[in-house]
């Protein structure tokens, strides 16, 4: 038995919607894929690749049985938000699959996304609230994964637990950086109505440190969960960055993602984001646009998409660093996470891309017209890892471009944050925040660890270290 590749719509049908881009796989596809499980003694999807430890060959047991009301039963013993890691998870699991040694890995995200699919559709999935109360109560600065995932682990230890939340709705950057194609936020917004069931209390359009301090909150609270994610992203400061048509990704994702869920769009900042027409602002779109963005990532694979969506005459995705090799390089063995070439369902619907090219300046009178580039030659090392970069001689070209994302990443928590200030944190060398348990203040998430994967910051949120 092969593993399932066709598991999306079609380009044609699914550039023309904002819908979500994978079909739902049948339980007659995905019983025969967890039958290849080998129920390994050593587990390493479970015990070394998921980071919430989510218990792989049991559930793909179950599934084999077509137990499904068991293999939610194991799949919820650790995971509190599979519908959002069955949809936006890279499958870290699956990378470090036995299978992987000879074959292609086990389907275990398909799988998980449709356990959970399966006990909604049948009621399993039920509000859990704790048992007996314990008196304390508890602030969560942030309703994004870690803070989602910090509120329901105090809750269910008897907690009484407030979440402040500076946007419209929860969700954080899975409701207003990644795209509806990938996650429809009608899933977010079923797990906000079991979670209000249990007890959590969401305060949104409140920014902590402005509209409420937090050293108010730390006064009044037993303790005090920090989980603002990385709020700064990673800017591109060359000549011509002030021109209009330079836009951080994250604000024009984010702008899409308000519009299709009806909420008013928060235009990006003239000041750092540089919309088309800071006069009269409108939504940022691509339609017969040619587009570049600045970053290979997912969140550049994520503008590329929508950019798609909207109609861009053209897109086009550049990346400094090297190519990746097709195939798992021998710099990172199993079951270490490969460094190879990947490719989303967002290149597939028709982008250009191009590796190995540095950004010198950007073109145009007030708007930008295009990016002066020039190519680098990279050093790398025996195992083929890229060290360090050198332009090549002779290698400078233009691209044209009416509308640029830059898709560069995080930088972490900006110093002068109100509520670092307001809770005196201290901060690594890097600017994530360091927990203060002396003082009941414990940070969370890519504000502790920096910018990582939606699994990551729901196993930290789950790991907080505080007694019921």
């Amino acid at each position: 038995m092969e593993r399932i590749h066709d598991y999306y719509r079609p380009v044609s049908e699914r550039t023309a919607d904002f819908k979500e881009v994978e079909r739902p796989l049948t339980a007659d596809e995905i019983r025969p894929q967890a039958e290849r499980c080998l129920n390994c003694g050593v587990p390493f999807c479970h015990g070394y690749g998921c980071p919430l430890g989510n218990l792989v060959p049991d559930q793909n047991r179950a599934v084999a049985r077509g137990d499904f009301r068991r293999a939610y039963e194991l799949l919820s013993a650790n995971s509190d938000f599979p519908e959002f890691t069955a949809r936006v998870c890279p499958a870290l699991c699956e990378s470090c699959c036995v299978h992987q040694l000879d074959e292609e890995s086990v389907m275990v995200r398909q799988s998980e996304k449709l356990i959970i699919e399966t006990a909604f559709a049948n009621g399993w999935v039920v509000p859990r609230p704790p048992a007996t109360e314990n008196g304390k109560r508890a602030a969560v600065i942030g309703a994004g994964p870690a803070g989602l995932s910090a509120a329901v682990t105090l809750r269910r230890r008897g907690w009484a637990v407030t979440v402040y939340e500076k946007n419209h709705d929860i969700g954080g950057l899975l409701r207003y950086g990644i795209p509806c194609f990938k996650l429809d936020k009608s899933v977010i917004d079923r797990r906000r109505r079991i979670l209000e069931a249990e007890g959590i209390v969401f305060q949104t359009d409140t920014e902590v440190g402005v509209d409420v301090s937090a050293d108010y909150l730390a006064r009044t609270c037993d303790a005090v969960v920090v989980a603002l994610g990385t709020p700064a992203a990673r800017d591109l400061k060359i000549p011509g960055r002030d021109k209009s048509g330079i836009l951080l990704a994250l604000d024009y994702l984010s702008c899409q993602n308000r519009l299709l869920t009806g909420e008013r769009p928060q235009h990006p900042n003239p000041q750092t984001s540089q919309h088309p027409n800071p006069q009269t602002p409108e939504p940022p779109n691509a339609y017969n646009l040619r587009v570049l963005v600045i970053g290979g990532g997912d969140t550049g694979s994520d503008c590329v998409g929508t950019a798609i969506r909207q109609g861009a005459k053209s897109v086009t995705q550049i990346e400094i660093m090297p190519k990746p090799p097709a195939t798992r390089s021998s710099s990172t063995p199993w079951p270490l996470w490969p460094y190879e070439l990947r490719t989303s369902s967002s290149h597939l619907e028709g982008c250009k891309r191009r590796w190995s090219l540095n950004s010198l300046r950007f073109l145009g009178d007030d708007r930008v017209t295009g990016v002066e580039v020039e190519t680098v030659d990279w050093t790398l090392s025996p195992d083929g890892k890229p060290l360090t970069f050198a332009p090549r001689a002779n290698s400078k070209e233009v691209i044209g471009a009416d509308l640029v994302l830059l898709a560069m990443g995080f930088t972490g928590v900006p110093t002068d944050h109100p509520v670092v200030r307001q809770l005196a944190l201290a901060q690594t060398p890097r600017t994530a925040l360091v927990s203060a348990p002396e003082r009941n203040i414990y940070c969370v998430g890519d504000c502790a660890s920096g910018a990582s994967l939606v699994v990551r910051a729901l196993a930290s949120g789950k790991a907080l270290p505080i007694p019921a």
